[in-house]
Order: C-alpha cells, then sequence, then structure tokens
C-alpha cells in the first residue's frame, strides 16, 4: 500500500470548514455571472453531513429554467467509478477474475497489436485503462478511430455495443495490455463483460449491486423525468453555447469529443459503462459518501482499499492524469500533492466527466466534494473546478 495511506491524523492539517460556504458561494456565483457556466450544483459534506449545498444558474437558459437541486444531469465519466464497483462486487462473488482475459466473456472481442500479434486483454487491464485501448477524445477528427466511426459512448444514438466493438477492435493497440494508461474506452468494453458474467443488462447489474442498495432512485441509464434534464452547452464566447442535439463537436487543448445529447433519449442506444448513467448530484454524493466510508452494502472493505489504491505503481501514463496522480479502479488516486499543485491531501481520489462535472473524496479530512454543471468543458476541469478546490481548502 502506498505511504499515503498510511499517514497519522495529527501529521495532516484539519480543514476549517466554518468560512467554507461562503467562499465556495462566491466562486459558483462568479461562474455564472461572468458566463463560464449556464447552471450548477454544488455539494460538500464534511462527517457525513452536508455543510454547503449550493444552486445557481440556469437549467436551460433559452426557457429561462431556473437549476433545480434535483435536476438530472448527463454524468459521463462519473458513470465510471460506479460501473467499477459493480465490476469489484462481481469480482468479491467469485463471478469475475481480476486476470480472467476479457475473451472469457466476449470472444469476438480480439483487437491486435500493430505488429499483428494478439495480445490478452485481461479485466484489471479495463479497470485500470491499461488494456492498450483508447478514446477518440485525444485526437482531432480524422484520426484512425474517427475514421473508423468508432463511438465514444456519448455520440451516435442508436448504435448497439456490438457495432461499436466490432470498429473498435480492427483498430491496433495503442500498447502492449498491461504496459502503459491511455484513458479510453475500457469501460465500456468492461461494461459488456460485466453483463456476460452476470447474465443480465449492464442497467439490471448497477441497479442490483450500486444504486437499489443505496436508495438510488434516480440514477440510472435512461432519463427518471425528461422535463428535469438539463440542457447540456459548450464553452463559447461571449456565453456558451447550447449543444446541438445530433452532434455537437468541442475541440479542447489535447483534441476534440463529439456529443450527441440525444443519445440519453434514444432508445437502442447501448448502456456506455464508462459515459452512460443520468442521475442527481444529491445521489452522486450518496455514493460518493459510500466510496468514502467503504459502505458494506456495496463491497467488502479490502476491495475498497484496492479500488482506492494507485494501481498503475510507475507505469507510464498520459497528460490525462498529470504528474503526482495515480490510477486505481475507475478513480485517480492523489500521490503527490506537491507535484500535482493540489491541495487535496495525499490518498485523495476523483474524477471527471466530460459534459461538465467533477468530484473529489479526501479521505483524511472526511470530505466529498461534488460539482454537476451543464457547460463543457468548463465544468470539467476548467476554472471553476480549479477556484473551487482553492475555495474548499484556503482560509
Amino acid at each position: 500500500m502506498s505511504s499515503a495511506h498510511h499517514l497519522e491524523r495529527s501529521s495532516v492539517p484539519v480543514l476549517d470548514v466554518s468560512g467554507l460556504p461562503g467562499r465556495v458561494e462566491a466562486v459558483l456565483k462568479r461562474a455564472v455571472d461572468e458566463a463560464r457556466v449556464v447552471g450548477a450544483v454544488v455539494l460538500v459534506a464534511r462527517d457525513g453531513q452536508l455543510v454547503y449545498r449550493g444552486v445557481a444558474g440556469l437549467a436551460d437558459r433559452e426557457a429561462g429554467r431556473v437549476m433545480d437541486p434535483e435536476a438530472l444531469f448527463r454524468l459521463a465519466s462519473l458513470t465510471k467509478p460506479i460501473v467499477s464497483v459493480a465490476a469489484l462486487a462481481l469480482i468479491g462473488e467469485g463471478k469475475l477474475a481480476l486476470d480472467a482475459p476479457l475473451t472469457d466473456w466476449l470472444p469476438e472481442f480480439r483487437p491486435r497489436a500493430p505488429d499483428g500479434s494478439e495480445l490478452p486483454i485481461r479485466v484489471q487491464h479495463l479497470l485500470t485503462h491499461t488494456s492498450g485501448l483508447g478514446y477518440g477524445f485525444f485526437a482531432w477528427e480524422g484520426d484512425a478511430y474517427a475514421r473508423a466511426g468508432v463511438s465514444n459512448g456519448m455520440d451516435q444514438p442508436g448504435l448497439s455495443f456490438s457495432e461499436n466493438a466490432r470498429r473498435l477492435a480492427s483498430l491496433p493497440l495503442l500498447a502492449r495490455p498491461g504496459t502503459e494508461f491511455h484513458y479510453s474506452l475500457s469501460t465500456d468494453v468492461l461494461g459488456e463483460v460485466l453483463a456476460r458474467a452476470a447474465d443480465r443488462s449492464l442497467p439490471e447489474l448497477v441497479a442490483e449491486r450500486v444504486t437499489r442498495p443505496l436508495g438510488l432512485t434516480q440514477t440510472s441509464f435512461e432519463v427518471a423525468d425528461v422535463a428535469r434534464l438539463v440542457v447540456p452547452y459548450a464553452d463559447g464566447r461571449p456565453q456558451p453555447e447550447r449543444m446541438r442535439d445530433a452532434e455537437h463537436v468541442l475541440r479542447f487543448a489535447v483534441g476534440a469529443s463529439t456529443y450527441a445529447p440525444a443519445r440519453a433519449l434514444t432508445p437502442g442506444s447501448y448502456p456506455s459503462g464508462g459515459s452512460g448513467l443520468i442521475g442527481t448530484a444529491s445521489e452522486y454524493l450518496t455514493f460518493l459518501e459510500a466510496l468514502r466510508n467503504a459502505d458494506p452494502r456495496l463491497l467488502e472493505p479490502h476491495l475498497f482499499a484496492e479500488m482506492k489504491r494507485d494501481q498503475l505503481r510507475g507505469l507510464p501514463a498520459g497528460p490525462e492524469l498529470g504528474p503526482g496522480w495515480g490510477y486505481g479502479y475507475g478513480l485517480g488516486v492523489l500521490l503527490d500533492p506537491a507535484r500535482a499543485e493540489s491541495p487535496m491531501r495525499p490518498g485523495s481520489v476523483y474524477w471527471q466527466g466530460a459534459y461538465g462535472n467533477y468530484f473529489w473524496v479526501d479521505p483524511s479530512e472526511r470530505l466529498s466534494v461534488l460539482l454537476l454543471t451543464n457547460t463543457a468543458i468548463e465544468g470539467m476541469n476548467g476554472v471553476l473546478p480549479a477556484e473551487l478546490r482553492r475555495a474548499v481548502y484556503t482560509p
């Protein structure tokens, strides 16, 4: 176990949350007033108690619909930690094994190395994004993934998993499985592995192993109430641009991503294990608290511990993580706050979603923080999440 998990409480500064609500409120208000995000919900819990709930801006700017604390958001990659918990639940029950090759469940999925050799991809590789698979996020239009028509799990409404897997398997792996971290469609593939291992659909499995035990009734791969679903926006000047339903391409520093907001409402779209869940802030915070507390309703303590432990152990990692960070199962793990330039404490975990979402859990400070916005990419890794981190930790 990393030394970050052996810190004594006395060696870690104790966070004073008395002024936190005012600081966070100012950050949230400024983001909306400066038209960096259209709307947002922020929740901060300490020791299991909600110390701040902020709701700002609009859920639908054109209709003038104000943001609701129980609005429904496209969770995007915040889906990955939930699906990872479902995977670990099956592993804990002996229905799946970390070292099992995915061809045990997907015999038809056999992507090859650039030299044409077939290399086994294992469940562990899918959980840690060391499978050699990639994403279309980190290259411009026209790259191999775009030419093959590979979906990122947020576009191409109505596309089946089998067709997307066929396209994905037609491309060479980026690296030998187990040798490099590449943020990828691994969790989408994992979702299908889980469905076949459990002999039920991924939505049924996630409900059975995660959402139902926690009492979450609004978090699913279907929209519980269309009227409460926020409208998604893309970064723009002088204000964010409303995303087009069919396809919206958003360019950012390291590439481009394609969005199709209508996918969430289109029957036949495969349930993306990496980005398909819809949910509310209050319910996702319940999941984060279960993660922080190693809730026995979901997993045994040792499985939660492995989930929050760096599994890369020095393997090369791309810009998706950055210096000072490792990766567990579905989560970034903070190893060195100084190198990461982060105010979070060592052993904190986080992740983000491309529709404009961000969270972190700081076990040392017994803290869970969630930011859900309807504005990409700002709400994921723009000024707002950076200011939110500083506001939480800086007196």
